[in-house]
């Protein structure tokens, strides 16, 4: 306890520690319910965080892990631009500019500074993904070279100060988008989510004081960087390391490849991402912030990963990775595809630390967004449309149990694909297929989840965008389990021809096409000669696993 700050009980500790988890999610959920964008309000592609008055998280939502303590990293990275006297009362802040937030260019934060009894207590946060920001293509280039390309870049930008709206700024992002109504709604809606965060934690201090509040963020902090350092201690002391490699940039052939290091020692982890590809031509690279979340994401996954986080978390946490590197993006690096790579950092962050914790990390899951987008005009309204989905896939097994089907990845979370009725009234389109895609996840003693099938029909003419990854590297098994299968996109024309990509950008399509993206299965773990026959039976009665595959791989005949 520092200051003079006077001590909260232990019950008081919790209760305010259980608030500002409740405060975030309140934001989250006004965010979701204000949002114009179905991408927000349907896919939920965004996420809040309530902060203290130095930028540390007090509490986060569920939401997109990808940005796990990145908002705070931007609160204190606007602070070294400007000093912390550049967040007055009612002032509202954006930025998106990709070296600084981490992200792509439609990833937008809001900043919203908290005042109580005129004194800055607190951040109200959120990020959100804009449907189009004004870049060369609609929505995401796939084949974008320079960030340039790829839409508006802002730094951190005042567009309500003191309370009152910036209407030049309001009005020239309105008309450099696309979907400018839609865009000025989402904004609306982070800021509506950033004033739930200020009522609330204005509430909290008029019940409890300013002094109880500090002091159980204080014990909270201390808490959890005595229970991080203490589960770091328990790994053996080593270097650890693990290499892979993306398909590809988006614009050139060659695969990208990833290599990280780990050194555990005593309380401590650095991760080290030299030798790394440097940045490419293509759109997977991005700024370092974001690969220090991608980084607390991994460790996250492994250390303690049941406590929420907050300022006291990622203390025992080191991250380097070589400037002009894809995971330190200078300008004018491209940067739309910037999670790919973050992705296989991830997984790999867990392969390499598979010999230290064999119980508790799990083979490789399909590990990208596997994302399919389409555009054009409704002829229904006469009006422009663009749908993004992510694509759901297979988890890895381990050593407790099989994988999860047809699971978001990893740094996504709480995104969601559209419901098929969602989708066909919105969008002129119809969903002809929505299964598990059979024999794709990695056999094992415990098997592999199963990736999806989903198959679109165009209604209209559209413009069809693809992002499909990790056919090079597909998810691996561990302790003797087999890789999952990697992904597959069937373009079928009405004329009956058929096209297999898995990248394309704005690619025109007529009406009557039908697309089938195949997503892929996690990787196994253990032998296959360890799978109990019983197992495999009631993988076949799901349709999880085919006959044929059953009598193959595993030797069990089922009729």
């Amino acid at each position: 306890m520092a200051d003079g700050v006077r001590g909260a009980s232990p019950i008081t500790t919790e209760i305010l520690r259980n608030a500002f988890v409740s405060i975030a999610e309140d934001m989250n959920a006004a965010l979701i319910r204000s949002a114009y964008s179905p991408l927000i309000y349907e896919g939920k592609d965004c996420a809040v965080a309530l902060l203290d008055q130095d930028g540390n998280v007090l509490g986060q939502s569920l939401g997109v892990p990808l940005f796990l303590g990145n908002l705070s990293l931007c609160v204190q990275t606007t602070a070294e631009m400007h000093g912390w006297d550049f967040f007055q009362e009612g002032d509202v802040i954006f930025l998106n500019d990709s070296y600084i937030a981490g992200t792509h260019l439609n990833d937008v934060t809001v900043i919203q500074p908290i005042f109580w009894r005129g004194q800055r207590v607190g951040f109200s946060t959120s990020r959100a993904h804009w449907l189009d920001v004004g870049g060369k293509d609609t929505s995401l280039s796939i084949d974008s070279t320079e960030i340039y390309q790829e839409g508006m870049r802002w730094a951190p930008t005042k567009v309500y100060e003191g309370g009152k709206p910036r209407r030049d700024i309001l009005d020239f992002l309105r008309r450099n988008s696309r979907f400018g109504a839609t865009l000025i709604g989402d904004l609306h809606a982070q800021i509506a989510a950033g004033e739930t965060g200020e009522q609330r934690l204005r509430a909290l201090l008029d019940r409890f004081g300013y002094d109880t509040v500090q002091a159980a963020r204080q014990e909270i902090f201390g808490q959890s960087e005595r229970l991080e350092r203490e589960a770091v201690r328990a790994i053996p002391d080593g270097v650890y390391t693990a290499e892979g490699c993306l398909d590809n940039d988006g614009v050139g052939a060659a695969p990208v490849p990833v290599k990280l290091k780990i050194v555990i020692d005593g309380d401590s982890v650095a991760l080290d991402l030299e030798g790394s590809a440097p940045q490419t031509r293509g759109s997977v690279n991005c700024g370092f912030t974001q690969t220090i979340s991608a980084a607390r994401l991994a460790f996250k996954l492994l250390i303690n990963p049941g406590r929420p986080v907050d300022g006291g978390t990622f203390h025992t946490l080191k991250v380097a990775a070589p400037p002009n590197s894809i995971f330190n993006a200078q300008e004018p690096a491209a940067c739309a595809w910037y999670f790919s790579s973050l992705g296989l950092l991830i997984d790999l962050f867990l392969k390499a630390m598979a010999p230290a914790m064999p119980d508790q990390v799990a083979a490789a899951h399909y590990g990208d967004s596997m994302v399919i987008s389409f555009n054009g005009v409704d002829s229904r309204t006469r009006e422009r449309f663009l749908v993004i989905e992510a694509t759901t896939g297979g988890w890895g097994a381990w050593a407790r149990g099989d994988g999860q089907d047809s699971l978001i990845n990893e740094v996504n979370g709480s995104f969601r694909d559209l419901p098929v009725e969602i989708f066909e009234h919105k969008y002129p389109a119809r969903i002809l297929k929505y299964a598990i895609r059979t024999d794709s996840g990695g056999a094992g003693q415990f098997r592999g989840g199963n990736g999806t099938v989903r198959q679109y029909q165009l209604m209209d003419d559209a413009n069809l965008s693809l992002w499909f990854e990790r056919s090079v590297t597909p998810a691996w098994g561990l302790s003797g389990g087999a890789a999952g299968l990697g992904p597959e996109v069937v373009i079928q024309g009405p004329d009956g021809a058929e096209e297999r990509l898995l990248k394309v950008n704005a690619k025109p399509l007529k009406a009557g096409t039908v697309i089938t993206v195949s997503s892929g299965g996690g990787g196994g773990f253990g032998p296959v000669g360890l799978r109990a026959a019983d197992q495999v039976r009631s993988d076949v009665q799901n349709r999880f696993v085919s006959p044929a595959a059953a009598a193959a791989t595993y030797g069990v005949t089922v009729t």
